[in-house]
């Protein structure tokens, strides 16, 4: 039947609409005679209050004494008191009705921290620096482990393994890698208690670098260590434990030193961390240049469009934490 109403509604004639469809004239007929059902109408319950008697409930949810109350407090407090207004089931439901459902307690309102945007053209601007664990010989015992990045080399520019963490270690840190790198513009780190301590902060202060700060619970702004970490810890040669704080100093000067010297990184062209930081690339990118200009020469049906260089030998002009947008970035 439904189908003959929809050929019916589309301007299709009766008689063609029912030879479609198969369906008697007669039923057709008296399908239509019939008389559409009345909708239900909801009988208010015997037992519902009134209308008057859910103003009542509403002020008193409101009133100063329960306003900051659930409503199974304020029933429980009502029953000590001799007092019954209705049930908790109901106190939501008329709460509802006024969009009152939440939390009637107040809130701490935690200001929105800001994103921290920070951009790099070139070594020695911008450092980042974060701890992580170590495991030590039994379970429940670590080492710390501070690492210091420059973010445009990817060199790592420190790495102390200490038994603890604390701010005047890594007060000392900053200062021989200041010492023998140079003093950067922003130093940049998450919110532990190192990061944000007093002697940390007084350092940065003296030398005039300005401190950049994760925002909390958002380990994305710290996104070069966080790679780091993954990498080392990801490592064939990473051990589960380490036998002693010794051990733990030695792996990680040769860890450091492999990947600044011998490790090609994928975010600065395949270049070594050490060559882009100390300004070498330079040079390896002209031999490189050259050494796939002879290949060139010698098999031009090998390559495509002339190039010097294929795309990800280039070294990136920029690196960000949070790229800027663009309209801040132009100002």
């Amino acid at each position: 039947m439904a189908a003959l109403h929809a050929l019916t509604g589309a301007k299709t004639p009766t008689r063609q609409a029912k030879q479609l469809t198969g369906i008697a004239r007669s039923s057709a007929d008296r399908d239509r005679r019939r008389p559409s059902p009345a909708p239900a109408v909801r009988q208010t319950p015997a037992n519902a209050l009134t209308a008057a008697e859910r103003e009542q409930v509403l002020r008193l949810l409101n009133s100063a004494q329960f306003v900051d109350a659930a409503p199974a407090q304020i029933y429980a407090a009502l029953l000590d008191q001799g007092v019954y207004v209705s049930s908790i089931a109901t106190m939501y439901r008329i709460l509802r009705e006024h969009k009152q459902i939440r939390e009637r307690r107040r809130q701490a309102r935690h200001p929105a921290r800001q994103r921290p945007e920070l951009v790099a053209n070139a070594p020695r601007q911008v450092y980042t620096w974060d701890i992580t664990k170590l495991a030590g010989p039994v379970k429940g015992s670590y080492y710390d482990a501070y690492v210091m990045i420059d973010i445009y080399s990817r060199c790592i520019v420190g790495v102390r393994v200490h038994a603890r963490e604390s701010g005047p270690l890594a007060e000392n840190m900053m200062r021989e890698v200041f010492n023998v790198h140079g003093v950067p513009h922003v130093v940049h780190a998450d919110r532990g208690t190192s990061m944000t301590s007093k002697s940390v902060a007084d350092l940065l202060e003296y030398l005039n670098v300005t401190r950049s700060h994760s925002r909390p619970k958002v380990s994305n702004d710290n996104p070069y260590s966080e790679a780091w970490f993954k990498t080392l810890k990801y490592a064939p040669v990473f051990p589960d434990r380490f036998a002693s704080l010794a051990q733990a100093r030695a792996f990680m000067t040769d860890f450091v030193s492999w990947y600044n010297h011998a490790h090609r990184h994928s975010g600065i062209g395949l270049h070594t961390p050490a060559d882009v930081h100390h300004g070498r690339h330079h040079t390896v990118r002209a031999h490189r240049e050259n050494t796939l200009a002879a290949a060139r020469t010698a098999h031009p049906e090998r390559f495509g469009a002339a190039r010097s260089l294929p795309k990800i030998l280039d070294l990136p002009e920029q690196v960000w934490i949070n790229k800027p947008e663009p309209q801040r970035q132009a100002a």
